[in-house]
């Protein structure tokens, strides 16, 4: 009964600790974050204040969950100096609750705050993102162009002078685009002409065009064994507008996955993205404890200036891994799951061998 009050107040505390931290980088985000839309809108000659608040509110989730792990990392550096202040940590250890049983209840805590993060809290992220994109591209030159990818291949839209322009193919094989349909329209979306080519070869934003059939609004027929074609998009803007993952839940990232092996894309940085969002509760363990190994093997733990010192320096170390890694995984250098789980496996090793002698201290 005694070690249940224990492990409910390692909770609470734990848990205050960590909305409280949370709170904290969320208005730093929103001060951050909000400057930027300002300067945006300012720029765009729009000085309503109401806008650059909403864009801040539907951005932040998704900034918030890339920090996750570096808060849990301040959280538990922030819970032992609590119980180190108040000499909680002796009572525990002098009722048989040893150091290595509080770090093991707050893995637990945090294995279940991972999960929440993954579920609920990412599908509430990427559904604001996608909002914040949708509503701040009525304010940017994009709104004009659109790239999207589903079951039937490769769409674009564009606009060149006074003409729209929908592109389709359906397929993607490197920098060609495969079996096209384009249609040309007058700005009151007039058809003016088609144009049915065997493939598309991207050459920045002139792309040559191969195997061409036009046909104009008359019904006259035209056969080219190759044109060029005048357009905004290249290869990398074509990937910018419809790669926005940090929009997309769990399950539209599995269907964007698919849809892309269709059409012929790299599923590489999707891939990426599903296996770093399931790490999540992992990382969360693995910096909890690392943190905890870091308070209960340092002198001047009670300075909090030092413990934030030392927690940014371990948060820059543990990042430029994760950076490492994720760098050759989307390079293709190293298979996807040892990208993303390699800087795990590694941090872990490394809390095993710093927890060896942790209940002496």
């Amino acid at each position: 009964m005694l070690n249940k009050i224990y492990i409910r107040h390692i909770y609470n505390i734990f848990l205050q600790r960590f909305i409280y931290i949370t709170l904290i980088f969320s208005s730093l985000i929103f001060i951050l974050n909000i400057l930027e839309e300002l300067k945006f809108f300012t720029n765009i000659g729009i000085s309503n204040i109401s806008l650059p608040v909403l864009l801040t509110v539907l951005n932040l989730p998704s900034l918030l969950f890339e920090i996750f792990p570096f808060i849990i990392l301040i959280t538990t550096q922030f819970f032992f100096i609590k119980f180190q202040n108040n000499s909680e940590i002796l009572i525990f250890r002098n009722n048989g609750i040893n150091n290595l049983k509080i770090i093991s209840y707050i893995c637990l805590l945090v294995f279940f705050i991972g999960f929440f993060i993954i579920t609920f809290f990412h599908f509430l992220s990427s559904n604001m993102k996608h909002l914040y994109l949708e509503f701040k591209n009525k304010y940017t030159q994009d709104n004009k162009y659109l790239a999207v990818i589903n079951e039937n291949g490769l769409w674009i839209k564009d606009q060149i002078d006074n003409e729209v322009i929908i592109i389709h193919s359906e397929k993607i094989n490197s920098y060609t685009l495969e079996n096209l349909f384009i249609t040309v329209y007058d700005n009151d979306f007039q058809n003016k002409k088609n144009i049915i080519a065997k493939n598309a070869i991207i050459n920045e934003k002139n792309w040559k065009i191969n195997d061409v059939l036009v046909l104009d609004d008359f019904g006259r027929k035209e056969s080219f064994s190759s044109i060029n074609f005048k357009t905004n998009f290249d290869y990398e803007r074509i990937n910018n507008l419809f790669s926005n993952l940090e929009s997309l839940n769990i399950l539209e990232l599995y269907n964007q996955r698919k849809d892309f092996i269709n059409v012929g894309l790299t599923v590489s940085d999707i891939d990426i993205k599903i296996n770093q969002i399931f790490s999540v509760p992992i990382s969360l363990i693995i910096f909890t404890i690392l943190s905890s190994i870091l308070m209960l093997n340092i002198r001047h733990k009670n300075s909090k200036t030092f413990v934030l010192i030392s927690g940014i320096l371990l948060s820059v170390i543990i990042y430029y891994i994760y950076y490492f890694f994720g760098l050759l995984g989307s390079n293709n250098k190293l298979p996807i799951l040892v990208a993303i789980w390699m800087p795990n496996l590694i941090l872990f090793l490394s809390c095993l061998i710093g927890i060896v002698n942790i209940n002496e201290k």
